[in-house]
């Protein structure tokens, strides 16, 4: 496997998928695989990508830790899949504040294209001079374009409400709500939502944008940035960490949600990451996971096995039947990004496939 591995990276470095990346694979006995590929960029004197390096996750912060920190209330029986938002974020005030429920936050059944768009959507230019809270305010204020569950449709505004629900019930940030459920007991120590606290030469740079110069230990998201700018921890994306880390996050996931004798998770909430909820819809997802994605899971995923990719060039995917886990963080961003993501799923499933098969 290392091997197979290893020449997937070269050849995707060589035509400039990425400057560099780390794969990692854990198996539900612990057993587990770290390797580290090529440099921080695509200058030959720039640091070599290690075990340790810190990625910006972002978009994989919308399971790992906001999702995650929903379903463990729902686990608890704080928080239901039939809550309407409005029961926990009663400000959200358009047309549909009556029929926004819990579940379409988790199932991303909200068609909000639009309203990405009016957030960020590529348009920073015209959005980086707004405050947090002008942003937060088209958030709760901009309309959907259809019913809420009546589409499947990715964008970051489910996990940005979501992030909300879960800062409302727990009275916390979060990031507190990160350290003290999921990194701190799980041993974490280099996940974190505020990469300053790390040395610069343990971060590789995300992208050169014409606003913000050279990307690099702050979060490349825009409009996470501009949260973070103000002070505001956001569901979406920002949190940065490594592939050791997510690793034994996802080793929590195959051992039943239990690690070192602390369980994180039921069963049952654990069928329900990797079960579909919208079949209705003739999609795949399962509450705050992807699910069943073969154009980045590669040809060998199932129908349970969930993951979540991250903009930046990252992945991590589980498959409790297998037994098996993943995870691939790159800056497949750098310089700059690209038109379509189809080098970098390929890359994925590749990866995937060598993984799965084994």
């Amino acid at each position: 496997m290392e091997g197979q591995i290893g020449r997937q990276a070269t050849a995707a470095i060589k035509n400039k998928v990425f400057p560099g990346c780390v794969v990692g694979v854990v198996r539900k006995s612990g057993e587990r695989l770290v390797l580290p590929f090529g440099r921080f960029t695509y200058e030959h004197d720039s640091w070599s990508v290690e075990e340790n390096t810190m990625y910006d996750i972002a978009s994989i912060t919308k399971s790992i830790p906001t999702a995650s920190l929903a379903l463990m209330l729902i686990d608890q029986g704080e928080l239901k899949l039939t809550d309407k938002l409005i029961d926990h974020v009663p400000e959200f005030n358009n047309s549909d504040r009556e029929n926004v429920l819990i579940k379409h936050l988790l199932t991303y059944t909200l068609d909000g294209y639009k309203l990405a768009t009016a957030l960020d959507g590529g348009k920073f230019d015209i959005n980086k001079d707004k405050t947090a809270t002008q942003l937060l305010n088209i958030l709760l204020t901009h309309d959907f374009e259809k019913r809420p569950g009546t589409v499947f449709n990715y964008t970051n505004i489910p996990a940005a409400l979501l992030g909300l629900v879960v800062e409302r019930i727990y009275g916390k940030t979060l990031d507190v709500l990160a350290d003290e459920h999921f990194f701190v007991p799980l041993g974490m120590t280099r996940s974190t939502f505020y990469p300053e606290k790390f040395p610069t030469e343990d971060i590789p740079p995300t992208e050169i944008d014409s606003w913000r110069g050279e990307v690099r230990g702050v979060v490349h998201d825009e409009s996470a940035y501009i949260a973070k700018r103000d002070g505001r921890i956001v569901g979406h994306a920002g949190l940065f960490s490594t592939a050791g880390d997510i690793l034994t996050f996802l080793e929590m996931l195959l051992n039943g949600g239990i690690f070192n004798g602390k369980t994180f998770f039921s069963e049952e909430i654990l069928q329900q990451m990797e079960t579909n909820q919208i079949p209705e819809l003739n999609n795949f997802t399962g509450l705050g996971w992807e699910l069943n994605q073969p154009r980045y899971m590669g040809k060998y995923c199932g129908e349970h096995t969930f993951g979540k990719t991250g903009f930046t060039g990252t992945l991590c995917v589980a498959d409790r039947q297998e037994e098996v886990a993943y995870v691939i963080l790159s800056n497949r961003v750098y310089p700059k990004r690209t038109k379509d993501s189809a080098a970098i799923n390929a890359f994925r499933a590749a990866v995937g496939e060598i993984v799965l098969a084994s």
